[in-house]
């Protein structure tokens, strides 16, 4: 995936500014940005998602123009053809598994029937072993199930890119090795160009091909990481 970044943005709070500078040139598929919070990672994810205008730049993914103040571009985020993963993954609650991820390949906002089928609602249940929860509502979900529900609903539309905005944090240190796991197989069976945002050193090891380092609204280029070592099984 190419994707060109160069964009610039000011927040006011009363008497706080922050400024968003942020400059990303990469054909990686697994694009990692590192920072503590408060950095500016989210608005970067936000920005490239269309869920924030910048006030000036561009931003271009797979060769498109998503946003480019000189020429006037700014796609809507349904048309960006990007799938977004909140960290709290914003499951409908009132939605049962079957429906969240239907929700994602529909057009408007009328909710998808209680038992609605289809082949690629049945697909992604069984691509993340799903079915014998397909009934329940997200408050009846472990940590990890309620992840698998939000990256199907994401990856259901077929998207050019994932976006993850910190994916592991809201579970504990077990599950989330486990689905770092998960992740990385999925990703290297569909081949879908990536870019995560995270603070953990952890979630750089396992996905890291291309890190960037992100504080106070400023991004650079992190070489000369360690290896991560797998094991075969």
């Amino acid at each position: 995936m190419q994707i060109n970044i160069d964009i610039a943005k000011t927040l006011r709070s009363g008497s706080r500014t922050f400024e968003l500078r942020a400059q990303l040139a990469s054909d990686s598929r697994r694009i990692v940005v590192h920072g503590p919070s408060g950095a500016g990672k989210s608005l970067l994810l936000k920005a490239v998602a269309g869920l924030m205008t910048p006030d000036s730049g561009r931003i271009e993914v797979a060769g498109r123009s998503l946003f480019d103040s000189g020429k006037g571009i700014d796609l809507p985020a349904q048309r960006r053809q990007l799938a977004y993963l909140f960290q709290d993954y914003a499951l409908f609650p009132h939605l049962n598994v079957r429906q969240n991820i239907a929700f994602g390949l529909q057009r408007g906002w009328r909710n998808p029937l209680a038992r609605v089928d289809g082949a690629a609602v049945r697909y992604w249940l069984q691509a993340f072993e799903l079915d014998h929860v397909a009934h329940q509502l997200p408050h009846q979900l472990s940590g990890g199930q309620r992840q698998r529900v939000a990256l199907a609903r994401a990856l259901a539309p077929e998207p050019a890119a994932l976006l993850l905005d910190e994916p592991f944090a809201a579970l504990d240190p077990g599950l989330r090795e486990r689905m770092r796991a998960e992740l990385d197989a999925l990703q290297r069976r569909l081949n879908i160009p990536m870019i995560l945002i995270t603070h953990d050193p952890e979630d750089v090891r396992a996905f890291g091909e291309h890190v960037l380092r992100m504080e106070n609204g400023s991004m650079a280029d992190v070489k000369d990481l360690e290896p991560v070592e797998r094991n075969e099984a």
